[in-house]
């Protein structure tokens, strides 16, 4: 397995550097992952960093609260586009579905994938560790509804991050029409090959260099 090709590389602390967003790029092309996760205002750098690289950029956005207006989230996904990303890792309005509005979640989730259009990658964060698990199932719904390519976990910096139940539970709902992305508390190859097993094709993680070291050609 080329566990290498699962990970999106990330870095989305507020405090991260430029020097900090080249070595994350730098480290991205020496092992080649799949992608690094960056946020929006290091996307233009990033993308110069990886040119000529199989490494794709992807952007956050509505990120980590998910409670800026659709309006907001729409310009925030289509400013990264325009910069170069190929991919948009979005959050919800947790506070929208928690009171049972799941046409204004869908909608949103729609207008964004609308914004960006079809040949760029939208993976929307439900941040499972705040949802009952009707919601996470509503949430993946509305995603699924709103034609999204992927939906994930968790941002990393709520009160928890993936669960191999909440994997289940999404794979359970989404089948073979979406993709999962598992992330928040990867941080060892055993887990992430738990995730994998149990549906996941992307791996959201800032441990993505020792994920790999503790691989090998057998596993």
């Amino acid at each position: 397995m080329n566990l290498n090709k699962y990970i999106d590389h990330t870095l989305l602390k507020p405090t991260a550097t430029p020097a900090d967003i080249k070595e994350l790029c730098k480290e991205a092309r020496e092992h080649d992952f799949y992608a690094v996760c960056v946020n929006g205002s290091y996307v233009e750098l990033a993308v110069s960093m990886l040119k000529d690289s199989n490494v794709k950029v992807a952007a956050v956005i509505g990120f980590p609260l998910g409670a800026m207006s659709q309006s907001v989230k729409v310009a925030e996904a289509k400013d990264c586009v325009a910069k170069g990303a190929g991919e948009i890792d979005m959050v919800i309005n947790l506070g929208m579905l928690k009171a049972g509005h799941l046409k204004a979640v869908e909608d949103e989730i729609k207008a964004i994938k609308q914004a960006i259009g079809d040949e760029v990658v939208l993976k929307v964060i439900i941040e499972t560790c705040y949802l009952t698990n009707e919601e996470k199932i509503n949430a993946c719904k509305a995603a699924l509804n709103a034609q999204a390519d992927f939906v994930k976990t968790s941002t990393g910096f709520g009160a928890g991050g993936a669960t191999p139940e909440d994997v289940k539970i999404m794979k359970n709902t989404v089948g073979n029409r979406m993709q999962i992305k598992a992330s928040g508390g990867i941080k060892d190859k055993e887990t992430a090959l738990e995730y994998i097993n149990l549906g996941a094709t992307r791996l959201g993680t800032s441990s993505g260099i020792q994920l790999v070291s503790e691989n090998n050609e057998t596993t």
